[in-house]
Protein backbone atom coordinates (compact mmCIF):
# COMPACT_ATOMS: atom_id res chain seq x y z
CA UNK A 1 0.00 0.00 0.00
CA UNK A 2 1.45 3.62 -0.78
CA UNK A 3 2.50 5.94 1.53
CA UNK A 4 3.08 9.65 1.49
CA UNK A 5 0.87 12.51 0.13
CA UNK A 6 0.56 11.35 -3.23
CA UNK A 7 -2.06 8.70 -1.71
CA UNK A 8 -5.30 8.75 -3.48
CA UNK A 9 -8.15 6.61 -1.90
CA UNK A 10 -10.22 4.97 -4.83
CA UNK A 11 -13.89 5.75 -5.21
CA UNK A 12 -16.19 3.72 -2.94
CA UNK A 13 -17.62 1.34 -5.69
CA UNK A 14 -14.70 0.77 -6.90
CA UNK A 15 -13.01 -0.60 -3.35
CA UNK A 16 -16.51 -2.76 -3.33
CA UNK A 17 -15.41 -4.28 -6.50
CA UNK A 18 -18.50 -3.20 -7.97
CA UNK A 19 -18.02 -1.09 -10.52
CA UNK A 20 -15.15 -0.47 -13.16
CA UNK A 21 -15.07 3.26 -14.07
CA UNK A 22 -12.96 2.78 -16.90
CA UNK A 23 -14.88 0.49 -18.95
CA UNK A 24 -18.20 2.28 -17.41
CA UNK A 25 -16.87 5.70 -19.09
CA UNK A 26 -16.39 4.06 -22.66
CA UNK A 27 -19.86 2.68 -23.08
CA UNK A 28 -20.92 6.08 -21.60
CA UNK A 29 -19.14 7.73 -24.95
CA UNK A 30 -21.12 5.79 -27.12
CA UNK A 31 -24.34 7.85 -26.19
CA UNK A 32 -26.68 4.57 -26.26
CA UNK A 33 -28.49 3.17 -23.95
CA UNK A 34 -26.83 0.03 -21.74
CA UNK A 35 -27.80 -3.33 -21.69
CA UNK A 36 -27.07 -3.75 -18.19
CA UNK A 37 -27.17 -7.67 -18.05
CA UNK A 38 -26.44 -8.84 -13.61
CA UNK A 39 -26.19 -12.88 -12.99
CA UNK A 40 -27.47 -12.82 -9.06
CA UNK A 41 -27.49 -16.06 -7.40
CA UNK A 42 -30.44 -17.63 -9.02
CA UNK A 43 -31.95 -14.51 -10.96
CA UNK A 44 -30.93 -13.20 -14.08
CA UNK A 45 -31.61 -9.29 -14.44
CA UNK A 46 -31.53 -7.37 -17.75
CA UNK A 47 -32.38 -3.21 -17.66
CA UNK A 48 -31.71 -1.32 -20.29
CA UNK A 49 -30.24 1.71 -18.49
CA UNK A 50 -30.24 5.81 -20.00
CA UNK A 51 -27.65 8.01 -18.59
CA UNK A 52 -28.26 10.76 -16.54
CA UNK A 53 -25.93 13.17 -14.91
CA UNK A 54 -27.70 12.87 -11.86
CA UNK A 55 -28.07 9.47 -12.18
CA UNK A 56 -28.60 6.48 -14.23
CA UNK A 57 -32.04 6.11 -15.32
CA UNK A 58 -33.74 2.86 -15.66
CA UNK A 59 -36.02 2.40 -18.76
CA UNK A 60 -36.99 -0.94 -18.56
CA UNK A 61 -36.09 -3.41 -16.12
CA UNK A 62 -36.73 -7.54 -16.39
CA UNK A 63 -35.45 -10.49 -14.08
CA UNK A 64 -35.74 -14.22 -14.74
CA UNK A 65 -38.79 -14.08 -12.15
CA UNK A 66 -41.39 -13.04 -14.35
CA UNK A 67 -40.72 -15.87 -16.87
CA UNK A 68 -43.28 -17.99 -14.53
CA UNK A 69 -46.05 -15.62 -16.28
CA UNK A 70 -45.14 -16.94 -19.52
CA UNK A 71 -45.33 -20.79 -18.23
CA UNK A 72 -41.59 -21.34 -17.80
CA UNK A 73 -41.29 -24.00 -15.61
CA UNK A 74 -37.27 -24.56 -15.50
CA UNK A 75 -34.49 -23.01 -13.51
CA UNK A 76 -34.57 -19.19 -13.77
CA UNK A 77 -30.71 -18.91 -14.12
CA UNK A 78 -29.40 -21.35 -16.57
CA UNK A 79 -28.43 -20.24 -20.16
CA UNK A 80 -32.57 -21.00 -21.65
CA UNK A 81 -33.96 -18.82 -18.91
CA UNK A 82 -30.82 -15.99 -19.73
CA UNK A 83 -32.10 -16.04 -23.18
CA UNK A 84 -35.49 -15.92 -22.71
CA UNK A 85 -35.04 -12.93 -19.97
CA UNK A 86 -33.13 -11.17 -23.33
CA UNK A 87 -35.98 -11.59 -25.43
CA UNK A 88 -38.66 -10.38 -23.06
CA UNK A 89 -36.13 -7.33 -22.08
CA UNK A 90 -35.71 -6.70 -25.88
CA UNK A 91 -39.77 -7.00 -26.45
CA UNK A 92 -40.20 -4.50 -23.32
CA UNK A 93 -37.33 -2.28 -25.07
CA UNK A 94 -38.80 -1.75 -28.06
CA UNK A 95 -42.30 -1.06 -26.81
CA UNK A 96 -40.68 1.88 -24.97
CA UNK A 97 -39.20 3.42 -28.23
CA UNK A 98 -35.96 2.29 -27.44
CA UNK A 99 -34.72 0.98 -30.54
CA UNK A 100 -30.16 0.36 -29.98
CA UNK A 101 -28.15 -0.07 -26.63
CA UNK A 102 -24.50 -1.45 -25.99
CA UNK A 103 -23.96 -4.51 -24.15
CA UNK A 104 -22.89 -3.70 -20.36
CA UNK A 105 -21.86 -7.04 -18.60
CA UNK A 106 -20.39 -5.19 -15.36
CA UNK A 107 -17.44 -7.11 -13.96
CA UNK A 108 -18.52 -10.41 -15.46
CA UNK A 109 -15.63 -11.99 -17.57
CA UNK A 110 -16.58 -12.61 -20.52
CA UNK A 111 -16.77 -15.92 -21.28
CA UNK A 112 -17.58 -17.12 -25.11
CA UNK A 113 -21.05 -18.47 -24.64
CA UNK A 114 -22.22 -17.49 -21.43
CA UNK A 115 -25.59 -16.25 -19.80
CA UNK A 116 -24.47 -12.54 -20.68
CA UNK A 117 -24.09 -13.22 -24.01
CA UNK A 118 -27.31 -15.95 -23.84
CA UNK A 119 -29.24 -12.55 -22.91
CA UNK A 120 -27.52 -10.78 -25.72
CA UNK A 121 -28.71 -12.87 -27.89
CA UNK A 122 -32.15 -13.11 -27.04
CA UNK A 123 -32.36 -9.52 -26.74
CA UNK A 124 -30.90 -9.15 -30.37
CA UNK A 125 -33.68 -11.74 -31.60
CA UNK A 126 -36.13 -9.39 -30.07
CA UNK A 127 -35.35 -6.41 -32.29
CA UNK A 128 -33.13 -4.51 -30.49
CA UNK A 129 -29.68 -3.40 -32.39
CA UNK A 130 -26.97 -4.28 -30.44
CA UNK A 131 -22.91 -4.05 -31.80
CA UNK A 132 -21.76 -7.95 -31.11
CA UNK A 133 -19.79 -10.54 -32.55
CA UNK A 134 -21.45 -13.78 -33.65
CA UNK A 135 -18.48 -15.85 -32.30
CA UNK A 136 -19.85 -15.00 -28.75
CA UNK A 137 -22.93 -16.24 -28.53
CA UNK A 138 -24.07 -19.60 -27.18
CA UNK A 139 -24.81 -21.88 -29.73
CA UNK A 140 -28.89 -22.68 -30.40
CA UNK A 141 -28.97 -26.14 -29.11
CA UNK A 142 -27.87 -24.54 -25.26
CA UNK A 143 -30.34 -21.71 -25.50
CA UNK A 144 -32.84 -24.32 -26.12
CA UNK A 145 -32.08 -26.94 -23.59
CA UNK A 146 -30.92 -29.66 -24.99
CA UNK A 147 -27.79 -30.27 -22.61
CA UNK A 148 -30.25 -29.71 -19.51
CA UNK A 149 -33.03 -32.07 -21.21
CA UNK A 150 -30.29 -34.83 -21.49
CA UNK A 151 -30.40 -34.82 -17.07
CA UNK A 152 -33.87 -34.05 -16.03
CA UNK A 153 -37.30 -35.90 -16.72
CA UNK A 154 -39.28 -32.82 -18.24
CA UNK A 155 -38.51 -30.94 -21.15
CA UNK A 156 -37.96 -27.36 -21.32
CA UNK A 157 -40.22 -25.86 -23.90
CA UNK A 158 -38.35 -22.60 -24.67
CA UNK A 159 -40.07 -22.56 -28.22
CA UNK A 160 -43.26 -22.24 -26.65
CA UNK A 161 -42.27 -19.75 -23.71
CA UNK A 162 -40.33 -17.93 -26.58
CA UNK A 163 -43.60 -17.45 -29.04
CA UNK A 164 -45.84 -16.43 -25.78
CA UNK A 165 -43.49 -13.42 -24.86
CA UNK A 166 -43.16 -12.27 -28.91
CA UNK A 167 -47.17 -12.52 -29.08
CA UNK A 168 -47.88 -10.82 -25.57
CA UNK A 169 -48.88 -7.22 -25.54
CA UNK A 170 -47.55 -4.99 -22.46
CA UNK A 171 -49.46 -5.70 -19.40
CA UNK A 172 -47.61 -4.09 -16.90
Amino acid sequence: MAKGKHYKIKRKRRREGKTDYRKRLNLLKSRKKRLVTRIKGNTIIAQVVKYKPDGDEVVVNTTSKELRKYGYKGNLSNIPSAYLTGLLAGKKSLEKGVKEAVLDIGLHTPIKGSKVFAVLKGATEAGLNIPHSEEVLPPEEKLQGKHIEEHRDTKLEVEKVKKKIMESEQND
